[in-house]
């Protein structure tokens, strides 16, 4: 099997480091510059004074244009996560090169977790853009307050651990 991978995509080996380094890129930084500009300042507005009903509104529509906007980001993550092993066959590194074994740790106990619970919060849960719709506004703000939580807790960990993949894939060091 390794073999026939090898044969098919070796003269593909650059086009397919460059759809796995743009999907990175896509996957990295485009819900970040959503979080950092429009989620977050909304919320700080809304925490400000939560019983204004312009400020709730204007929470709730940016957290629906989120996941909207999250799709890229959701196309982004399993292009990785194919493209990512076929560059490991063609790169022809053993696998207990301790960077490449550090970097595959860090997507299956860090990326992969967040993103399970991303993807689910943000379309195969029920939305909030259907729970809005439904009019159940108890599970609404719920769903709000679950994504916003969501939000304090994986920001560190991408803050730390996207720039250290990077680091790893670009410098890979001799760690031990």
């Amino acid at each position: 099997m390794i073999e026939l991978i090898r044969e098919t995509f070796q003269s593909y080996y650059v086009y397919i480091k460059f759809v796995h380094l743009l999907a990175v890129m896509i996957w990295s930084w485009s819900t970040s510059v959503a979080f950092v500009w429009y989620l977050r300042e909304a919320w700080r507005e809304w925490a400000e004074n939560p019983t204004d009903s312009i400020l709730t509104a204007r929470r709730n529509w940016v957290f629906e244009q989120f996941d909207k906007g999250v799709v890229l980001e959701h196309i982004a993550f399993p292009i990785i996560l194919l493209t990512g092993p076929i560059l490991l066959v063609l790169s022809d590194w053993p696998l207990l090169t301790p960077w490449i074994l550090l970097k595959i740790m860090i997507v299956v106990f860090v990326f992969l977790p967040i993103e399970v619970f991303d993807y689910w919060i943000s379309h195969f849960g029920l939305t909030k853009i259907e729970l809005r719709r439904s009019n159940n506004m108890i599970a609404y703000e719920r769903f709000i307050k679950m994504h916003w939580l969501f939000f304090r807790i994986v920001t560190p960990f991408i803050i730390i651990f996207v720039p250290f993949t990077i680091f790893l894939a670009v410098v890979k060091p001799s760690l031990w």
